[in-house]
């Protein structure tokens, strides 16, 4: 049964969702805060590569979506999601957007209607911070009045093979009704629903998630840098590893992490059992430092590459290719190549930059030369850097003009080539 739903946040997770539940048949209003976001889309033109310009247009047409920046335009839902960011300041979680949210929609808030928090947070975000500033601003009970209910996003920029719809979406709700109208409205949306106890578990299981792969490429990438120094090839290691079909599973190094995910999530958790139970969570703290580091070892790695041709950093020519954290996507969010930039920039290094994907720059970028990729960029630099191993590149094109490649990807081969 078609419904009118409001989704907070037109971002990576919030325009899938639009664009879904539009497609589904509901009246969709996408609410956000960017004013040229809004104008962009409402203009037909989309941002995130898995949502094509025509699939937005064609839900623009169909009067099922529309992008607003107008919170009167919230009025009358029936479902309100929230899918707006959850950043660290200085190590803290901010809360500040979901509670924006919450506020704005308690005051269009009515007896009947249901309210999903998406977003990623620690355990007890849903019951203990968005439950009372819904009832505040709207006089209602949660569970009683309205239904409130947490299921996490588990959106993956770019991933070809698991979308939106076919990956398995866990549900939660803070009672029985509120959990069966969660479900009932993603079961019309997504392929399989996975219910869990209440919000609290939702909410761990998500950053159980991101854990286990920070942890798990923290590792990696540690190996990665004690194979270097004892003349080990960690790549050949990690293929023959993978011949393995049981009690293992592939990760691979690279120049760090980024999104919003892995550089933010696990340091929820952290905070959140530092906080309440005054312990702390090791293997999240190792695995951040670790991690956080790896754009200064790549730096460390072009410095001694330079070295062993008798160059230094400064006044090097220095062509970074990809600025996306990962491949085939335009998200630089927490991307390690905006602290690889900015070291090598600090060192005196010329930076320049070619990224077909990233278009909206992120913070810490503005400064950095954007290029396009060409024979005449590749001939001029001195040094190229792989950071993120987008499908678009020419390797060919590379491999052939590129003097010397720092590959943090194990995507080119040659003599000019060395791999991280």
């Amino acid at each position: 049964m078609p419904v009118r739903v409001v989704i907070a946040g037109q971002g990576y997770v919030g325009l899938p969702l639009a664009m879904r539940a539009a497609e589904c048949g509901h009246d969709v209003v996408g609410y956000d805060v960017d004013a040229g976001r809004v104008s962009r889309l409402a203009a037909g033109e989309s941002f995130v590569e898995d949502i094509s310009s025509e699939r937005l247009q064609a839900a623009l047409g169909s009067g099922r979506y529309r992008a607003t920046m107008d919170e009167a335009d919230c009025a009358g839902f029936d479902i309100a999601l929230i899918t707006v960011p959850t950043p660290l300041r200085d190590g803290i979680p901010d809360l500040s957007y979901v509670e924006a949210s919450a506020d704005l929609f308690s005051r269009y808030l009515r007896p009947g209607a249901t309210v999903v928090l998406e977003s990623t947070t620690y355990p007890g975000t849903t019951q203990e911070l968005v439950g009372p500033i819904l009832e505040k601003g709207s006089g209602l009970t949660a569970g009683i009045d309205f239904y409130l209910g947490f299921s996490p996003e588990r959106i993956d920029p770019g991933n070809p093979t698991w979308g939106l719809v076919n990956t398995p979406k866990i549900v939660a709700g803070i009672d029985e009704h509120s959990l069966k109208k969660v479900k009932e409205f993603y079961d019309g949306i997504v392929e399989t629903t996975v219910t869990v106890t209440s919000p609290r578990e939702a909410e761990l299981a998500k950053l159980i998630e991101n854990t286990f792969r920070s942890v798990n490429i923290a590792l990696i990438n540690e190996i990665a840098m004690l194979a270097h120094d004892l003349d080990v090839d960690v790549w050949q290691a990690i293929d023959a590893a993978s011949s393995k079909p049981f009690g293992f599973m592939r990760f691979t190094p690279g120049p760090g992490v980024g999104g919003h995910c892995l550089p933010i999530d696990p340091a929820y958790l952290s905070w959140r059992v530092q906080r309440t139970l005054g312990q702390s969570f090791r293997f999240v703290e190792l695995a951040n430092d670790i991690n956080n580091h790896m754009p200064d070892y790549v730096v460390r790695r072009l410095g001694d590459a330079l070295n062993r041709r008798f160059r230094s950093v400064a006044g090097t020519r220095v062509l970074l290719l990809g600025l996306a954290y990962k491949k085939n996507t335009g998200d630089a969010r927490e991307s390690p190549a905006v602290r690889v930039a900015q070291l090598l920039t600090q060192l005196g290094a010329n930076v320049r930059a070619a990224d077909p994907h990233v278009v909206e720059a992120a913070h810490g970028m503005e400064d950095i030369v954007r290029v396009g990729l060409s024979e005449q960029e590749l001939s001029a630099a001195d040094v190229v850097v792989l950071l993120a191993d987008h499908d678009e590149f020419d390797y060919d094109l590379i491999e052939k003009h590129a003097k010397y490649i720092l590959d943090t990807r194990r995507r080119l081969s040659g003599p000019n080539v060395e791999v991280i």
